[in-house]
């Protein structure tokens, strides 16, 4: 398959996928089934159906790993601001919207029979930390950025990779980390079990492809064996119901009645602008931005 907005690298059998929109920190418009993130998923599938591939990298080209959902594009997926009557979106295309993107999209990862490894440098925030979550291994520069900055959106501490977030890091790290959408650094990150180890960022390609090749020696049908007994482990333990519980819960906090002293971004960016509406959304939460991650947001 041709791919525009993807990447696609075989050697052996090691696949990788990579982000390509470098342009835009590699933002995806996974919420509404966007081309660019169809082609993800193709791609995931063409890794899924090679017989030669053992293990899929996940990574970004340019200088992040992914800033998650195109913030020029949300909203706007579901109606928001196309109605001629200015009513908001139904329940029932939300659903649809969000089953699709937040259940039947993101199983393709989670339940992938292949080993995958999250390769992370730059910003993984927003949708693009839940990579560092659904895959099998994750392996990130120490400097890199990582956090649910998406919630500040207004989800209050909710993810579909809740039940797995606080088998990760605990219930507490889970929460706070949701609540306050804090960016945290590779270091960081690994120290509180989020992702497997943080490396030097000149170390990163060299630590992941190690990794990659050790995973290589399974045999194959161990693989597949061992990924199906993963996937009943994970039903069992509740994680595949946080992806249901994940797609009910954004399409509820996509509807929520913004009171006039509370930030609004849709509000910010219809009269603002998309940048202007997403630097208000963070610049209240200052206090919680490491000095490093400041000081790059603000070149």
């Amino acid at each position: 398959m041709a791919y525009k907005y993807m990447l696609y690298e075989k050697q052996g059998s090691i696949a990788r996928v990579i982000f390509n929109r470098p342009e835009k920190l590699n933002a995806m418009t996974f919420v509404g089934s966007g081309p660019d993130a169809m082609e993800f998923y193709a791609a995931l599938d063409e890794a899924a159906n090679d017989d030669d591939v053992k293990v899929v990298i996940i990574k970004g080209a340019g200088r992040a790993f992914s800033t998650g959902q195109d913030l020029n594009k949300v909203g706007f997926v579901y109606g928001m601001g196309t109605q001629k009557d200015d009513r908001r979106p139904s329940q029932r295309i939300r659903l649809k919207i969000d089953r699709e993107a937040f259940y039947d999209h993101r199983l393709k990862l989670l339940y992938h029979p292949k080993i995958t490894i999250c390769q992370i440098h730059g910003y993984a925030v927003g949708g693009g930390v839940i990579f560092a979550v659904t895959t099998d291994l994750a392996i990130a520069a120490e400097d890199a950025q990582l956090g649910f900055t998406e919630q500040r959106l207004g989800f209050a501490g909710t993810t579909m990779v809740f039940p797995m977030l606080i088998n990760t890091v605990g219930l507490k790290r889970a929460r706070e980390l949701l609540l306050s959408g804090r960016i945290i650094s590779g270091v960081e990150a690994a120290k509180i079990g989020l992702i497997n180890r943080a490396v030097p960022a000149d170390k990163l390609e060299e630590e992941v492809e190690k990794t990659a090749h050790a995973m290589s020696l399974l045999p194959r049908d161990g693989i597949a064996i061992g990924k199906a007994i993963t996937h009943l482990t994970y039903q069992q333990m509740g994680f595949t119901a946080g992806l249901v519980a994940g797609y009910i819960g954004h399409t509820l906090f996509t509807n929520v009645q913004w009171e006039q002293d509370e930030y609004n971004f849709f509000r910010e960016r219809r009269d603002k602008g998309t940048r202007a509406a997403f630097h208000g959304r963070d610049d209240r939460y200052q206090s919680l931005i490491p000095p490093q991650a400041a000081t790059k947001e603000k070149k």
